[in-house]
């Protein structure tokens, strides 16, 4: 599988009021394939929302390099490629929200790149059918639940044709309802369309369907593996103040107890058909 994204020592510093700088990333390295789900993980501070805006640009490195489909980030003449091939969403959705209607916002960014209308117009149903908000494409976007507001975010970046997907925290601001709708959104946009995706989340339970697991502290690399190897292994979570997800904590606490579970064992589907 060929890789769309490739991190190579990356450092970054933040400058300090007063002078001096702080370490936010160091010396970290990283290849995300194309086509994969990637969840990132860290306690706070640890540096995932600096690596993100490092994916498209908004931030450059102060040490190493980062490139994306081969174009180096630190070269401003690529930026305008390498942001159309990774689209950003954030955590509060209100903040990338910009039209009167569902259906002009999606199509913002596609009239700032000056796409032909009829295009517009096929891309704008495609990217809400896709979403499952056609049937709001005229309503006003501020009476949308925050589930929908974020799935229209996405949608938004997905008219674009992006090659890859980067979130920031997109749940962190729902209730459970509308973490459902946008996690099933990703999964979907990445089965269905091969997107990438690279989601960041404090959410631990929303990992569990990830390809690949990256796990950091303190701007580093710290463990990456699939579910199984992240949450079904010995790595202790706990002490980087991350918490296990339940099945995962259930399933240890279990195996403590001397039964044998194995270990593909993550969701409540897996431990009761075990258990039965």
């Amino acid at each position: 599988m060929s890789k769309i994204i490739e991190i190579n020592s990356l450092t970054y510093h933040y400058p300090l009021e007063g002078g001096g700088v702080i370490k936010a990333l160091d010396n970290l390295s990283l290849k995300i394939a194309e086509g994969e789900y990637l969840a990132l993980i860290g306690p706070n501070g640890s540096g995932k929302s600096t690596l993100a805006r490092h994916l498209n640009a908004l931030l450059l490195p102060s040490e190493g390099e980062i490139l994306v489909e081969g174009l180096l980030t630190s070269r401003e003449e690529y930026r305008w490629e390498i942001r159309r091939h990774v689209g950003m969403v954030f955590q509060n959705p209100d903040n990338q929200i910009v039209a009167t209607t569902v259906e002009e916002d999606v199509a913002f960014g596609l009239e700032n790149l000056a796409v032909p209308p009829e295009i517009i117009r096929r891309r704008v149903a495609e990217a809400l059918e896709m979403v499952g908000l056609t049937s709001f494409s005229h309503h006003a976007p501020h009476l949308l639940s925050g589930g929908q507001k974020q799935r229209l975010a996405i949608a938004g970046i997905f008219a674009m044709q992006p090659r890859c997907l980067v979130l920031d925290e997109p749940t962190a601001m729902l209730d459970p309802r509308g973490r459902r709708e946008v996690l099933e959104t990703l999964k979907r946009l990445n089965r269905t369309e091969g997107i990438t995706v690279v989601h960041i989340t404090h959410f631990m339970e929303e990992t569990l369907e990830a390809d690949r697991i990256v796990v950091m502290d303190k701007g580093r690399l710290v463990h990456e593996g699939q579910p199984t190897d992240i949450f079904g292994g010995d790595i202790d979570l706990e002490s980087l103040g991350l918490e296990m997800p339940a099945i995962p904590r259930v399933v240890k606490i279990l195996r403590a107890g001397g039964l044998e579970i194995p270990a593909g064992v993550l969701d409540v589907n897996q431990l009761v058909n075990f258990l039965c």
